[in-house]
């Protein structure tokens, strides 16, 4: 499922879904494409982090 941005969206979106209604909760329209930005950022930084330390590999702890 791509946006009109083009990026690809990163998560689950029933897993998402289940686990939000499995805490009482619901989950609205857009809150799948937030998600998945939030997805972007932290794998955006765990790259850099990578990066900077000179490898190429993420590790739990680029995390």
């Amino acid at each position: 499922m791509a946006k009109k941005g083009g990026k690809e969206v990163l998560v689950v979106a029933s897993k998402v879904r289940s686990y939000i209604k499995s805490k009482k909760c619901m989950t609205s329209s857009d809150a799948i494409d937030a998600i998945s930005k939030k997805v972007y950022a932290l794998l955006d930084c765990a790259v850099e982090r990578t990066k900077a330390n000179r490898r190429s590999t993420v590790k739990p702890q680029d995390l």
